[in-house]
């Protein structure tokens, strides 16, 4: 166990929230809730461990698909759960950050993130990233567009683009790419997460539910991690 290689960027696809409350027979946001409480114990897990940066993708920009009060529900819950992180995280020495258009939240839920992001940002343990409005092809269309503008002031020429220049100018600009990413519930899709950064990631799918899904688990997926070959493209 302890020369077992972790990853240094883990990212979840947290899923199967509905599943689970429907497999009950309760309504949807009480599986958002249960997913809720798992959250923090894998958050605390991680850190603990000494995961270096950990991305969990919590709110898509396909979410507002979903019912309205459902999606006001989940609203309710993260402001429930950001206000509890502002008080309990403070001993984990976490370091917050969200990635995603957080402009079209509410007032109150953006203040919060404000906070979040203010309080814990000289903290020196474990980088989270909390997707929320989160999606892969907006976070490229948003670096591109960016550069676009360089581009339009004369600071930059179009062929002078690199691939780094564009990881510079996403969400996670000055992070490792994730190594490992994990997703539980048995989908076997990608989400539209972090389309760019996971290039050369290895995924784990596990057929658990989110709010099922226990430290345990997470050792698994670990387990399976470290005997994997990562040869980048090489031999």
């Amino acid at each position: 166990m302890a020369d077992r290689a972790l990853p240094r960027h883990l990212g979840i696809i947290m899923d199967g929230n509905g599943r689970w409350a429907k497999k009950r027979g309760l309504p949807r946001s009480a599986g958002h809730a249960a997913g809720a409480k798992v959250f923090k114990t894998i958050v605390r897990y991680c850190s603990r461990i000494g995961l270096e940066y950990l991305t969990v993708y919590a709110f898509s920009t396909e979410n507002w698909k979903r019912p309205h009060d459902e999606v006001m529900a989940l609203m309710g819950l993260f402001k429930t759960y950001l206000r509890d992180a502002l008080d309990n995280f403070l001993s984990e020495n976490v370091k917050v950050r969200f990635l995603g258009d957080t402009s079209a939240f509410d007032p109150q839920l953006k203040d919060l993130i404000d906070e979040i992001t203010r309080v814990s940002e000289n903290r020196t343990g474990m980088v989270l990233n909390i997707a929320l409005n989160y999606g892969g092809r907006a976070e490229i269309v948003r670096a591109v567009q960016l550069l676009a503008t360089d581009v339009q002031k004369g600071q930059l020429l179009p062929e002078n683009i690199t691939e780094s220049m564009i990881s510079s100018h996403l969400y996670t600009a000055g992070q490792p790419d994730p190594d490992l990413i994990i997703r539980p519930s048995g989908e076997n899709r990608i989400s539209n997460f972090m389309l760019w950064q996971s290039a050369y990631a290895e995924y784990v799918v596990m057929d658990i539910l989110w709010p099922d899904l226990t430290t345990e688990d997470l050792e698994h997926a670990f387990d399976l991690y470290a005997a994997r070959s990562r040869r980048f493209g090489g031999i």
